[in-house]
Formats: structure tokens, sequence, C-alpha cells
């Protein structure tokens, strides 16, 4: 198949192939393990995710207040506690309605790619868990070999709002691509924070829409998915 008669398919994560925010979720897991103090924690998380969903968050305070509880561990040790993550609290999250939708697209010889606001330390499992092997995330800086560990800080340009088209810019052009390679574009996602990678498309699909991306769905005359109940 020639990129010329390709298409390309972008998905968002949290809200949109799962029914949780792995991020969020992710820290819940942080305070049920001891690595976290509940109360103060989940405060705090939780006003960031509502900051999140009103589209004020500030991700770079965000990502250094989650990754506290685990960035100072021995790697192997943040390691198996994302095992068990895996295990516990995403795979039940995982619908076959979601595995199929992106299923649907490999099958059909489209690009695919997850593009998520979470960082890649939460996500790379969850990608590999949808058979997804393009995922762009926020990247995390890492102390120098032989420690290797992550640090509070982001590298390079966070996937988040606009950072996302960039992201997908600077990917299609290390695979030697444009945007204009492609037949069609399909973007899904359930937030209205994805607007501007919503606007790249010639498909956009509201997925599990919140209700402002349900409104501006209708009056974009955009399909509307809903995955899960």
């Amino acid at each position: 198949m020639s990129e010329t008669t390709r298409h390309l398919c972008l998905f968002d994560l949290d809200g949109t192939l799962i029914p949780i925010d792995s991020d969020h979720a992710f820290g819940e897991f942080m305070v049920a393990i001891g690595w976290a103090d509940g109360d103060t924690f989940r405060q705090r998380n939780d006003a960031f995710y509502a900051d999140y969903q009103a589209g004020t968050l500030d991700l770079p305070a965000y990502i250094a207040f989650t990754t506290a509880a685990w960035r100072d561990r021995p790697l192997a040790e943040s390691a198996a506690a994302h095992d068990r993550f895996m295990a516990e609290v995403l795979r039940p999250n995982l619908h076959p309605q979601a595995l199929a939708l992106v299923r649907f697209h490999q099958q059909r010889g489209d690009l695919v790619a997850i593009v998520t606001a979470t960082n890649a330390f939460v996500t790379t499992p969850i990608a590999a868990a949808f058979g997804v092997e393009h995922l762009l995330a926020v990247e995390l800086e890492r102390r120098p070999a032989p420690d290797g560990r992550w640090t509070g800080t982001i590298r390079g340009t966070p996937t988040f709002r606009e950072g996302k088209v960039g992201r997908v810019h600077d990917w299609l052009a290390g695979l030697g691509h444009r945007l204009s390679d492609f037949s069609g574009i399909s973007v899904y996602s359930d937030s209205p924070n994805d607007l501007p990678l919503l606007e790249l498309a010639t498909e956009p699909v509201a997925t599990n829409p919140s209700p402002a991306l349900d409104a501006t769905a209708r009056e974009r005359g955009w399909r509307i998915l809903r995955l899960f109940p």
C-alpha cells in the first residue's frame, strides 16, 4: 500500500480507549501500596484531574507531583509496581470493543499511534497491551547512567493540547512522512483538550466525549462514538 493511499489513525488513551484516567489511577495505586500518603495525595491528585478536565492543567507542576511517589525508587522496584498496576487495575479496564477498534484500523493497514498526555512510564505497557507500536507520550528526563531513574522534569515538547500536534508532525517526519502523505486522518478523543489534534482530522471522532466535547462535536457534525456504558 502506498503512503498516498494509506490512512493515519491517532488515538487518545485515557477516557478514549480505556474508561479510566491511567495517570490518576496510577496515583491511586501509589496510595494503595503505601508509596503515597492517602489523604494528602488524593486531594492534590483530584484537584489536578479537575484542572485537566477544565482545560487549565499546569502540566509541569502535575508531572512533578505525580511522579514523586515512584521516581526516586530503584528501577526494578518501580517496574514491579507497574506490573502489579497493569494486572490489578489496567487489564480489567481493557474492553473488547476498544481492542477491536484498534485492530480494525491496524488490519485495514492504517498507521496507528496512541497520543497521550500521560507520561511514558505509565503508558508504555498500556500501548503494548493494545498492540500499538507507536506511542507519543510525555517524556521524562532521566538521571545519567548508571542511575537511570526518571526525574520530575519533562523532556522536550509534552503531548498536551497543541503539543500533541507538534509531536505528531515530528514523529511523522522521523518516519519520513507528512500529514499530506495520507489519504485520510482519523483522530479519536474524549476531551476538548484534544481539539487541536481533532481539527487536523478528516475523520474526527468524539469518543466517550465529555459534555464539552459532545457539544462541540454536535455543533460541528463530528461522529460521536460511545465505547463504554
